[in-house]
């Protein structure tokens, strides 16, 4: 572990900047991992991690219903986002996050929140599909469940709104920008359900999830 005289406020401020987290816990990382920035940043993910798994349990029943509207009127957006008190549906860094969210949905059309959303034919039909397109491939038997896997984790990837990478910042999942605001605002936070509806397009959105 770093000494804790040897973490500099420069430090702090460039983790702060890849993170957002608080300025304590950016200190308080650097002193767990000597000072390493990469392993600073694993260690607050999973505390993040950590800290929305045992919130997870807890109710969250207030929030906001967000919507985006494109300036045309072809595309509009309906998402709701729960939080437990309606303090924190107040928050200003809740709001940004639900506005962020609704444009989100708006450029990159998901069609579940969840992957367990999924309806299990639906998955079982692209998994056959899947398959079959890597047999005509040729590839060997003994491989092809996983790289079947790993195309099945692409399509998820494409229709489930967690598993999406975030619009506005590419690197991190959707899960793991909610995550980290759990982490942040120290309460349990739900992407509840969402609506997308665009002029032209085949109904495919299904029925917002519960």
């Amino acid at each position: 572990m770093a000494d804790v005289t040897s973490v500099s406020a420069k430090l702090v401020k460039e983790l702060r900047d890849l993170t957002g987290a608080a300025f304590n816990d950016c200190k308080k990382a650097l002193e767990e991992t000597g000072g390493d920035i990469q392993k600073a940043v694993d260690y607050l993910r999973k505390k993040g991690m950590a800290t929305a798994e045992k919130k997870s349990g807890r109710h969250a029943s207030d929030g906001i219903v967000q919507t985006y509207s494109h300036h045309n009127g072809r595309l509009a957006v309906i998402v709701e986002v729960n939080s437990e008190t309606d303090f924190v549906a107040r928050n200003e860094q809740f709001k940004k996050f639900a506005k962020d969210l609704a444009l989100h949905i708006a450029n990159s059309a998901p069609q579940y929140v969840r992957r367990e959303d999924v309806p299990a034919d639906a998955v079982e039909k692209e998994r056959t599909i899947q398959r079959e397109k890597t047999l005509n491939e040729g590839k060997k038997e003994a491989v092809v469940d996983k790289i079947v896997d790993g195309r099945m984790d692409k399509w998820f990837e494409e229709i489930v709104l967690m598993e999406q990478s975030w619009l506005h910042e590419e690197k991190k999942k959707v899960r793991e920008v909610l995550t980290e605001l759990i982490s942040e605002i120290k309460e349990n936070l739900v992407i509840r359900r969402f609506a997308r509806f665009a002029i032209g397009e085949a109904s495919g959105t299904p029925e917002p999830t519960e």
